[in-house]
């Protein structure tokens, strides 16, 4: 047991539905340099509801109260996309040390802003790109850059979710593209974060966004909602490497395959694939090399995880990771990744695409 555990509050701790009860809250709970102190929800009795179930002892259903307590060291942010700036510049306001999950913000100026605020308040501060904290994907990074491939030549990655024809009553806001919540800004923003991990940064694209399907169903019978938020993203490029790389992410109505990545290089192939979607949990990794004739599964080593036991495994796990990362820096004073700034850096990839849509493909240069 740890003395000085970090102290920490979860706006969105809802109890019984959301991404903070299957992945943040049992990852923290699991984690022993951790204190769950406080949640906050939108109303005063599931606040305490949470705050029984998960032993917080601090309930709040107001986060401009939450942030100023002076019993929590960090604020994590896990609501819809449109709350993240209000609340987490409210944190860094503060003083707190933040963990916001992906998409920082709705749109680039707000990303900014948060970056900013951060970097000025002097605070640890971290967005959720949980693919990062899977062994897995930094198994794949490792193999590519210990040149398992050799010279990385082409790099395909694609991601097909289910689901674009129907939202619950708590989803509809998802298809108002100004809202920040989409299929581009999640979906494919997460995947080309694995991608780059993994492979190495755009240095130049030319892509597709479009929305598809134009009405989603709700939970209230007979209502629709109409939608301009894009469905499906295609992007190709150049890699700094010099690698030729294409990505297709999409929200499709039925069936969706799941996540998959090829690297073909000049010495050999790797291929990793998952039908865990978003949360990039049991992944496979084939390859083959040489003159080897068939792929064969490539072990994952155990030295990759970094995390007690305890923790569940499916969606807490990658949670667990990066948290993990968040609290060393936290403990020793240090910057983390991946940051704000970092996250500035993605959101300005995601304007790229849709600019480089919007001018029909053109090819846009970093």
């Amino acid at each position: 047991m740890l003395e000085n555990k970090i102290r920490i509050g979860i706006i969105g701790a809802n109890a019984n539905y959301g991404w903070s009860m299957r992945a943040h809250l049992p990852a923290l709970l699991a984690l022993p340099e951790y204190e769950l102190t406080a949640v906050c929800t939108s109303n005063s009795a599931t606040a305490a509801e949470s705050a029984k179930a998960y032993g917080a002892r601090l309930p709040f259903h107001d986060y401009q109260e939450m942030v100023i307590h002076p019993d929590i060291d960090v604020v994590s942010v896990s609501v819809r996309v449109p709350l993240h700036h209000d609340m987490v510049m409210a944190a860094l306001q503060a003083g707190k040390h933040v963990f916001c999950e992906w998409p920082l913000g709705a749109n680039l100026d707000e990303a900014q802003e948060m970056a900013s605020l951060a970097r000025s308040q002097g605070v640890t501060n971290m967005v959720g790109l949980q693919a990062r904290g899977a062994p897995a994907i930094l198994h794949l990074k490792e193999l590519i850059s210990q040149g398992y491939v050799g010279e990385v030549l082409a790099c395909n990655m694609t991601m097909f979710l289910p689901g674009v024809l129907q939202r619950g009553l708590s989803m509809p806001w998802m298809a108002d593209r100004e809202k920040g919540g989409n299929t581009l800004t999640i979906g494919a923003g997460h995947a080309i974060d694995a991608l780059c991990f993994c492979v190495g940064e755009f240095k130049e694209i030319s892509a597709k966004v479009a929305t598809q399907v134009t009405e989603w169903e709700t939970s209230e019978v007979g209502k629709t909602v109409s939608v301009n938020s894009p469905d499906n993203v295609l992007i190709n490029g150049t890699l700094v490497g010099g690698a030729v790389a294409s990505a297709h992410v999409a929200t499709i109505p039925w069936h969706g395959t799941g996540w998959r990545m090829e690297v073909y290089g000049r010495d050999g192939t790797l291929t990793a694939s998952s039908q865990e979607m978003i949360q990039y949990g049991n992944i496979t990794i084939h390859g083959a090399n040489g003159n080897e004739t068939k792929f064969a599964e490539v072990p994952i080593p155990d030295g990759l995880t970094h995390i007690p036991s305890e923790v569940p495994t499916g969606a807490p796990f990658n949670v667990a990771q990066i948290y993990r990362t968040l609290g060393k820096a936290v403990n020793e004073g240090t910057k983390t990744m991946p940051d704000f700034d970092f996250a500035v850096d993605r959101h300005k990839l995601l304007v790229a695409i849709e600019q480089s849509s919007v001018a029909e493909g053109k090819s846009i240069a970093f």
